[in-house]
């Protein structure tokens, strides 16, 4: 399985690395966000400071949904999902792989949209380690919950609307916990650890869904 999901997340990254979509379309739309953001609230800039933690997963998480979508788009072309159902791969190492392959594209975003937030938005970036802790359990169940309502997307009709219709109340949870996570961290108060838990409880849930679910949303797709 797992054998099988490095060989899927290789190709995955392989595939952006070479067309660059997510360097020269989904990055640059992620910090258009956050400069609108910026503008609209500059009026107000403990407002701005304030809200910088929640705006921020905002982003990561429209750009998450271009990222899923195009992880799917790739193979909805010349029968390349059916080539995957019959090349043998393990269902769940595919899963895992393309979930991979989505959360190390959202972790590289991740860092540009930080920078970005420091830059914008004044805010600093104090109590690293519980913020990188956090993005990265968000960014799993991110990636996770991606992927399984991915492959649900992709094989109905007009998808590209679908999907976010499809993830966004999903990913809700994860949206607010880690933005009060961030929140709590960059203004170094207390009762981050409650909401971590829910970062937790989310990643493994739909890494255990996708696992088990996988193989027969793929046949279905």
């Amino acid at each position: 399985m797992f054998r099988d999901a490095v060989l899927v997340a290789g190709k995955d990254l392989k595939v952006e690395y070479r067309s660059r979509v997510g360097a020269q379309q989904v990055l640059p739309f992620a910090l258009v966000v956050l400069v609108i953001f910026a503008f609209t609230l500059d009026a107000n800039h403990d407002l701005l400071q304030t809200a910088a933690a929640g705006l921020y997963w905002v982003a990561v998480l429209f750009a998450g949904v271009l990222t899923v979508q195009r992880s799917f788009a790739l193979e909805a072309a010349d029968g390349l999902r059916d080539g995957l159902r019959l090349s043998g791969l393990d269902p769940a190492g595919i899963f895992l792989g393309k979930a991979a392959a989505v959360a190390g594209q959202l972790a590289v975003l991740e860092l540009f949209l930080a920078g970005g937030i420091a830059v914008l938005y004044s805010a600093s970036l104090h109590g690293i380690v519980l913020l990188v802790l956090s993005a990265v359990l968000a960014t799993v169940g991110l990636a996770a919950a991606g992927t399984v309502y991915g492959i649900v997307a992709a094989g109905l009709g007009v998808r590209e609307t679908l999907l976010p219709l499809l993830l966004l109340p999903v990913v809700a949870p994860v949206l607010l916990a880690a933005s009060k996570v961030w929140e709590i961290t960059l203004q170094s108060g207390p009762g981050a650890w409650g909401w971590m838990r829910i970062l937790v409880i989310f990643a493994v849930v739909y890494l255990a869904a996708g696992v088990l679910a996988f193989g027969p949303l793929l046949e279905e797709s």
